[in-house]
């Protein structure tokens, strides 16, 4: 542990030297280029509950565009958190499934469905509690 001065004045105890820090940075940023906007989380924990077409994915995820939904289909299959299955019937069928690395990301998807459910709870509650201006 090392101990850092924030701009306020309070001391607190930070986990990591400067270069452990640079590289956690660095691997947050890793992390959210990959993960980037505001359909990849969701779109991986809807595949969660297994292989899903791509309609049932747009319904889960309620209003995301068939062109952003593809887009960021296309993105996860590339970085390897997504297979496509193309079955030869009529018409065609398309599945697409979480890969066995997108498990990975079981824990942070736990973590922050529960840090987000907490958050909103949060803020309803402080909105609730402040006085409202006519």
């Amino acid at each position: 542990m090392m101990e850092i001065t924030t701009e306020k004045g309070l001391e607190i105890d930070h986990p990591c030297g400067e270069n452990a820090c640079a590289a956690g940075v660095a691997g947050i940023r890793d992390a959210l280029y990959v993960l980037n906007g505001k359909w990849k989380l969701p779109l991986i924990f809807t595949l969660t509950e297994g292989p899903k077409r791509f309609k049932d994915i747009q319904r889960s995820l309620g209003d995301i565009t068939p062109k952003i939904l593809s887009k960021e289909l296309k993105e996860l299959e590339l970085n390897e958190f997504v297979i496509r299955t193309v079955y030869a019937t009529t018409p065609v069928t398309v599945i697409y499934e979480l890969t066995p690395y997108s498990k990975t990301l079981k824990n942070v998807l736990g973590e922050l469905r529960d840090w987000g459910i907490s958050h909103r709870q949060r803020i309803v509650s402080s909105r609730k509690s402040q006085p409202q201006i006519p």
